[in-house]
């Protein structure tokens, strides 16, 4: 398993983070969902989603944004955004194997003090024009990126 951590932001979808959980269990990383989420996570459409992959997921829950800070601040791991304003390729960025890869909410992404708290953020390049990648596909383009950099050499 990698040390490798993704951490959803009050996630609004479920069936994206179901979509996470599968990969996760795939490729051998954790999970971290930072509440309250827009669903309730034991809900049918999660299951759904993740089929029989959530049960072998490693998958932590967090009350809040500042319960998610101290558990961070504990271990001293990086916390990496994506995000549409930043201005860092993701390929370009140095990926470490112990960070913490942050996705934000579906609607609205995350707050500014979410984003100040922010070690780095890295950018997925997209056509001019469009919003947003759907962010179970945003996060699997940036944890083969960061999982091909650190622990599959």
């Amino acid at each position: 398993m990698a040390d490798l951590r993704l951490a959803l932001y009050q996630p609004d979808i479920p069936g994206n983070t179901g979509t996470i959980l599968r990969l996760a269990a795939c490729l051998g990383f954790a999970v971290d969902i930072i509440e309250p989420a827009g669903f309730d996570i034991s809900d049918r459409n999660l299951r759904r989603a993740g089929m029989d992959y959530i049960a072998a997921a490693a998958l932590t829950r967090h009350v809040s944004w500042e319960r998610f800070e101290e558990w961070r601040r504990e271990t001293g791991r990086r916390l990496v955004l994506a995000s549409t304003k930043a201005s860092g390729r993701y390929t370009d960025f140095a990926f470490r194997p112990d960070d913490i890869l942050l996705f934000g909410r579906e609607s609205a992404g995350v707050p500014d003090h979410v984003h100040e708290r922010s070690d780095a953020r890295v950018l997925v390049p997209m056509v001019e024009g469009q919003r947003s990648i759907n962010v179970a596909v945003c996060a699997a383009m940036i944890v083969g990126e960061a999982m091909r950099q650190t622990s599959w050499t």
